[in-house]
């Protein structure tokens, strides 16, 4: 009887070790289960944000397959992250970035059964600032970005058709849905990446270490809600003391939202470049030697690909001669390569199967819009 009370006690104390009551960074293991970091909550229908979780969004969100994105981020008490007007915040040790990657599902269905996925609408948005409703949602996967005393490490965890837990999947995995846009349904298979891949994008400099994409000031320069109410960002980041050295909202970088029709096509296209391309073509990033620089701060026409040549992109250019032809989008290779899902030639080169049809479309009238021309309209 003495050794079944102890072998209970020891078995209460594991379970308590595997859900922690408050988010709990790990310095050094990367446990199996999203659990063991305390980032959330999962009962009575919903997934909520532990204390210090705070939500944010991007100006133009990165593409990825018509995925939902719920993105937060938690910063140890008394620590914070240093602005930089152009570069990632400088955020300490202890910190976790997470994102949790899901779809709306059909009305009536159980939660993480279907594999039918539905297109995002306003009234399906949540924005997961007190955490997301389950009910009519299929929870993917969740991607942790976690700062450690050598640098960021990324860990991909794959939830279960239950939507009560997420596991480390150091190999990835390959998810079969059936993605319905109103028009009807196309089969695809969404890529979750092994940790190798993490690198492809978040490898933004000649280090090869890995940094946050979205945690910029351009980026993260809107209002959104949550702590103070529907406020500005960067603003809200600095009064619960997750950020120091930002300057006032309206002195900060500002990429515009690629769907804002009040925006100029320009700052919205040039927006969407930035923040789906430029962590590979930058002048830091792993496509610099492209001479192809798409983030938002580039001015030189001739960098963004107008009328330049490609200097190795094999079929991807697709017969045609310029990343840019203004006004004939059409002959463009940058819009050829966003538009096709040949895996040769398609940009980006991972974390999408599907076309982005509105991103295609905005970037398409960007360069119908543009003036001037090349030696040859046409290749």
């Amino acid at each position: 009887m003495r050794l079944l009370v102890v072998l209970w006690v020891a078995l209460l104390l594991a379970g308590c070790a595997r859900a922690p009551a408050a988010v709990t960074f790990h310095a050094d293991e990367n446990p199996e289960s999203l659990a063991d970091w305390g980032l959330f909550d999962v009962k009575d229908g919903r997934i909520a944000p532990r204390a210090g979780l705070v939500s944010y969004e991007l100006a133009a969100p990165l593409f990825s397959d018509y995925a939902q994105k719920w993105r937060a981020v938690f910063v140890p008490k008394g620590m914070s992250a240093t602005y930089d007007p152009a570069k990632t915040f400088d955020f300490p040790v202890g910190t976790i970035i997470a994102k949790t990657f899901y779809y709306t599902t059909p009305a009536g269905v159980a939660p993480g059964t279907s594999a039918r996925v539905l297109k995002a609408t306003p009234a399906s948005y949540q924005s997961g600032v007190t955490g997301l409703d389950l009910g009519q949602t299929r929870l993917i996967e969740t991607r942790l970005l976690v700062r450690r005393a050598n640098g960021w490490e990324a860990l991909p965890y794959v939830w279960n058709a239950e939507q009560t837990e997420a596991t480390l999947q150091r190999t990835g995995a390959e998810i079969a849905l059936d993605f319905d846009d109103g028009g009807g349904a196309t089969h695809f298979t969404y890529t979750v990446p092994n940790v190798n891949q993490c690198a492809g994008c978040h490898a933004t400099d000649r280090t090869k270490k890995l940094f946050p994409i979205g945690l910029k000031a351009r980026h993260l320069n809107r209002d959104f809600p949550g702590v103070g109410g529907e406020i500005n960002q960067l603003t809200r980041l600095t009064q619960i003391g997750y950020l120091t050295g930002a300057p006032a909202a309206n002195a900060a970088p500002r990429d515009a939202r690629f769907d804002d029709l009040r925006a100029s096509i320009d700052a919205r296209a040039r927006a969407y470049l930035d923040v789906n391309c430029a962590h590979c073509h930058s002048a830091t990033g792993p496509a610099r030697v492209s001479g192809l620089w798409l983030d938002s701060p580039t001015i030189d026409l001739r960098k963004l690909g107008t009328c330049k040549p490609p200097i190795a992109a094999g079929r991807g250019t697709g017969d045609r001669r310029y990343g840019i032809v203004p006004g004939h989008p059409e002959s463009s290779i940058l819009a050829y390569r966003l538009e096709t899902n040949d895996p040769g030639a398609m940009m980006p080169e991972t974390g999408r199967s599907l076309v982005h049809k509105e991103g295609v479309a905005l970037i398409k009238a960007w360069i119908a819009g543009l003036k001037g021309g090349c030696d040859t309209p046409s290749s």
